[in-house]
């Protein structure tokens, strides 16, 4: 019988496909969920803002008019206490001309997503209030919440939506954010007669809705957390966007390139009341 490369595959050249499979990720979601983003050059930006209505009041003929003050407020964003995120890979310039794929092309792939990945965490989890960091979302200091919910029932996001109503919150724009396994638990919730309480959009082709609003799925909101919110009630600030930068002499001594990849945002919310959040909250336990 005849040796061929089935029987004998340590004589034979190892193959190496030119291409990278990448792991599976959570998408980016909060700059696409629609926050309203200006832009700016490192500099501190400021968003007026106008407090509480005033009251007008019926009065008769002759009656003296009461006069009102106004009261305006702002939002900061982007203090110079604000930090930049930053990271760096330096690689040889041997493994970059023998690399079967592109290795910068990929490098910088990975880096920009990565970012792009932290920038998520802040946006919706971070617990940083000191201003070096952009404050999450599910911790907004003038939020709505609902604590303690326990078991997650349709109840309880009827009291979200409730609370978002009361604040005169457009519907329209409303969307939740919530970890994937909240979602599949709620999906699951049945009445007495066993049929499903939550019913898929046929005519959705794309994405998930509840209640009518669209579904974020993302573990940077915690595992007990469901948010309900109005995008456009928030303001990001971008000193830059995720930038890659190519060094090709910076580490010529040791015959090194590197990509470095800088970004810088802020974020906080416009009109705290559009924020609900629904918290200590657990997927029921299957019977």
């Amino acid at each position: 019988m005849a040796i061929d490369t089935a029987t004998v595959t340590e004589l034979t050249t190892e193959q190496v496909q030119s291409i990278l499979v990448e792991p599976l990720e959570q998408a980016s979601l909060f700059l696409a969920s629609g926050p309203r983003i200006f832009d700016t050059p490192g500099r501190q930006v400021r968003v007026p803002k106008q407090a509480a209505p005033t009251s007008p009041a019926w009065l008769g003929e002759g009656e003296t008019i009461s006069e009102v003050d106004p009261e305006f407020g702002e939002v900061i964003l982007l203090p110079d206490s604000m930090k930049s995120v930053k990271v760096l890979v330096k690689f040889s310039n041997e493994l970059a001309r023998q690399s079967v794929v592109s290795l910068d092309a990929a490098l910088r792939s990975r880096l920009v997503t990565d970012v792009a990945a932290t920038l998520d965490a802040a946006f919706y989890g971070s617990t940083v209030t000191d201003g070096t960091e952009p404050l999450g979302l599910v911790n907004y200091a003038d939020r709505q919440s609902v604590t303690a919910v326990g078991d997650i029932t349709v109840d309880a996001l009827h009291d979200a939506e409730g609370l978002a109503l009361g604040a005169h919150v457009n519907p329209a724009a409303l969307r939740w954010t919530m970890a994937p396994a909240l979602f599949v638990a709620i999906r699951k919730l049945k009445d007495a007669q066993d049929r499903y309480l939550v019913q898929p959009d046929v005519t959705a082709a794309n994405g998930y809705t509840l209640l009518g609003h669209p579904v974020d799925l993302t573990s940077y909101v915690g595992a007990g957390t469901i948010a309900l919110h109005d995008p456009s009630q928030i303001a990001v600030a971008r000193d830059m966007a995720p930038t890659v930068k190519v060094l090709d002499q910076t580490f010529g001594d040791s015959d090194q390139m590197a990509l470095r990849v800088v970004a810088r945002y802020d974020a906080k919310p416009l009109n705290g009341e559009a924020v609900v959040t629904l918290e200590g909250v657990t997927a029921p336990t299957a019977e």
